[in-house]
């Protein structure tokens, strides 16, 4: 539900109350405090209504989807994109929680943001596998989730004693990241703040046998945690774990993929004249700025059009209809 679109959906429902209860004037008149208490109970009450009407719109998507018929569904004629739910979202709940904390009904002038609905979405499925019993396993992103943008999970990031803790309650904690490496000490060096600490904590007895796994490459490269391993991590073998639909996949198909999206890479650095290295993987390809002295940073309109165009290329292709395959902005 956290794509782009979704949130972009919610975030004009709420745009509705907004306008009507915003009341950018109220700071013009006498008698200010009450208006202002008005505006923010008036506001607070609408976006409340709203988030809980769309979590009803989730739990009948949801029953729907347990009958097979979620094709019929209201939400899925409001929101044709949307997919699967494996939980109720306490939307209502979590607005409550996230209006308290950044006091979206309080602003006059800035309306709910894009930035206020994802945090609603999570701490709503957060509240909502709570509720449900015990959690078996929790997967997080690595660049801006866990650390900033291109950088590491070093020893002081304070992620690293609530994932310690989820491991001691038996929780599996899996890091799934498009960086893609076949060298295990290429993601120790990214990672190593987090299994220095699983690691000390087996030490010190407060883990026996934790399950921590890294998932590289858009899901290319699997490694789990091995307390004897170099880097403390064990690479899996890719024919352990595939899917049925991955062994389908060819080689020669997923090479010819690779090279029509090298061509479509090289075109746009071509047509917007960047200064771009491609790095071409066994199974991903991309740019990145040419290093040396004047080295200058693509922008992200640059980027954005470097997608769409090869994103576009790759779909009229025919290895882009036998493989799938992701295209983005990292």
């Amino acid at each position: 539900m956290t794509t782009r679109y979704r949130i972009e959906w919610i975030k004009g429902l709420l745009a509705v109350p907004f306008v009507l209860h915003s009341q950018p004037s109220a700071a013009y008149d006498e008698r200010r405090s009450d208006v202002l208490s008005k505006v923010e109970t008036g506001a607070h009450r609408r976006y409340a209504e709203i988030m809980h009407d769309v979590e009803e719109l989730i739990n009948d998507h949801i029953e729907h989807q347990t009958r097979g018929t979620q094709g019929r569904s209201k939400l899925k004629h409001l929101v044709p994109s949307v997919c699967t739910f494996f939980t109720p979202l306490l939307l209502e709940e979590a607005f409550k929680f996230q209006d308290d904390r950044r006091k979206i009904s309080s602003r006059r002038f800035v309306p709910p943001s894009f930035n206020d609905i994802r945090l609603t979405l999570n701490s709503a499925q957060l509240m909502s596998l709570i509720r449900n019993g015990s959690i078996d396993l929790v997967t997080f992103d690595g660049d801006v989730t866990l650390y900033d943008d291109g950088q590491s999970l070093t020893e002081e990031n304070p992620v690293i004693p609530r994932i310690i803790k989820l491991l001691r309650q038996g929780t599996h904690i899996g890091i799934v990241t498009a960086a893609g490496y076949t060298d295990s000490a290429k993601y120790y060096e990214r990672l190593h703040g987090l299994l220095d600490a699983v690691a000390n904590a087996i030490t010190e007895k407060e883990l026996e046998d934790p399950k921590v796994i890294i998932l590289g490459g858009e899901s290319n490269y699997l490694f789990e945690f091995d307390f004897h391993a170099e880097s403390f991590l064990k690479y899996v073998p890719r024919k352990t774990w595939m899917l049925d639909e991955m062994r389908s996949w060819q080689e020669e198909d997923i090479q010819s993929l690779l090279d029509v999206a090298e061509g479509a890479l090289q075109e746009c650095a071509r047509n917007m004249q960047l200064s771009a290295s491609i790095v071409r993987k066994d199974r991903a390809v991309g740019i990145i700025p040419v290093e040396g002295p004047g080295q200058q940073k693509f922008n992200r309109e640059q980027l954005e059009e470097t997608v769409l165009v090869t994103q576009q290329i790759l779909d009229l292709s025919i290895p882009g209809k036998k493989v799938p395959f992701c295209a983005f902005n990292g």
